[in-house]
C-alpha cells in the first residue's frame, strides 16, 4: 500500500496562487461574510435590555447562519481546487446539509473535549484525525459519523505532519494580523484553500490506495471531477 503524504509547502503555494488571482473576489467575500456574522451579533446585543427575547432569537439564527456560511466557504475553496471559480451564491448553497454538518459538529466537538479532558495530547491527535469531516459532509453528501470515520481513514497516516501543517498556517495567519490585520485578507484565503487542497490530496491517495471497487464507488458518489489538482 502506498503512503500518504503531501506538500506543505505546495499547499501553501497553491492556497497563495490562487488568493492572487482572485484577490478581488476573496476581498469582496470575506467582507460579506463579516458584515452577514457580525451585524446580527451587533444588533442582538443592542436590542438586548429592551427586547430580551429577540435578542435570543437573533443569536440563535446568526449561529446558524455561521454555520451555513462556513460550509459555504468550504465548497468554494473546493471549487477553486477543482480548477472552477467560486462564486457568492456558494456562501448558502449548502443549507440542505445543516443538520448533518450540525451533528457530525457536535459530535466532534464532544471527542475532542473527551480526548482533552484525558491529558490533552488524545483531544489535540482527535481534532487531527477527524478535522475533515465538515469536507467529506459537503463535498461527498455523507452521514456524520460516515464522514468521521472517513476523515479517520484518509487522516491515517499524516497526522503529524497535519499537526505542522496547522502549525504553519497559524503563523501564516499570525503574520496576517500583524500585517495592520489587513494583511488577513490575503492570508485567511491562502490557507483556507491551503487546507482544502490538501484534504483534496489525501482523499485521491486514499481512494487510489484502495481496491478498484471501493475507488469506483467513491467516485461515483463524488460531486466533482477532479481529485488531485495540480
Amino acid at each position: 500500500m502506498t503512503t500518504k503524504n503531501f506538500s506543505i509547502s505546495e499547499a501553501v503555494q497553491f492556497g497563495w496562487d490562487t488568493m492572487k488571482s482572485n484577490i478581488g473576489f476573496f476581498i469582496r467575500l470575506l467582507i460579506a461574510v463579516g458584515l452577514i456574522e457580525y451585524v446580527p451579533d451587533i444588533i442582538a446585543v443592542i436590542i438586548k435590555a429592551d427586547a430580551p427575547f429577540l435578542s435570543i432569537i437573533i443569536q440563535i439564527a446568526s449561529v446558524v447562519l455561521s454555520m451555513i456560511i462556513a460550509m459555504g466557504l468550504i465548497k468554494i475553496c473546493l471549487r477553486f481546487c477543482d480548477g472552477e471559480k467560486g462564486e457568492f451564491s456558494d456562501l448558502l448553497s449548502c443549507y440542505p446539509l445543516f443538520l448533518d454538518y450540525l451533528i457530525g459538529s457536535i459530535i466532534y466537538g464532544l471527542i475532542v473535549m473527551v480526548g482533552l479532558i484525558l491529558l490533552i495530547i488524545p483531544g489535540i491527535i482527535w481534532a487531527i484525525q477527524f478535522q475533515f469531516f465538515s469536507y467529506l459532509i459537503i463535498d461527498r453528501g455523507l452521514g456524520p459519523i460516515d464522514a468521521l470515520k472517513k476523515s479517520s481513514e484518509i487522516t491515517k497516516g499524516v497526522k503529524w505532519d497535519l499537526f505542522v501543517f496547522g502549525i504553519v498556517l497559524g503563523v501564516i495567519n499570525l503574520l496576517g494580523l500583524l500585517c495592520l490585520v489587513v494583511g488577513l485578507f490575503a492570508t485567511i484565503p491562502t490557507t483556507i484553500v491551503a487546507i482544502a487542497f490538501v484534504y483534496r490530496k489525501l482523499l485521491a491517495q486514499t481512494e487510489l490506495t484502495g481496491t478498484p471497487e471501493a475507488y469506483q464507488e467513491n467516485y461515483i458518489n463524488s460531486d466533482q471531477q477532479v481529485l488531485n489538482p495540480v
